[in-house]
């Protein structure tokens, strides 16, 4: 007698609930390892005279 294709469909959810949990850890773990842009320096925008955004701080005279 064959198996029951319900059993085999149940493997195959469980199979993929189970990559994509460990592919979730995997991008958690690659973020937290290499953090980007989330210092308040690359955040700062400076107007210039011109009205022109910048990413540099303009210059006293």
């Amino acid at each position: 007698m064959a198996k029951s294709q319900a059993t085999f469909m149940k493997k195959q959810l469980e199979k993929n609930r189970q990559k994509k949990k460990e592919d979730k850890a995997m991008r958690k773990q690659e973020r937290k390892d290499n953090p980007t842009g989330s210092d308040l320096d690359s955040m700062i925008a400076y107007v210039n005279e011109f009205g022109e955004i910048v990413s540099t701080p303009p210059e006293k005279s």
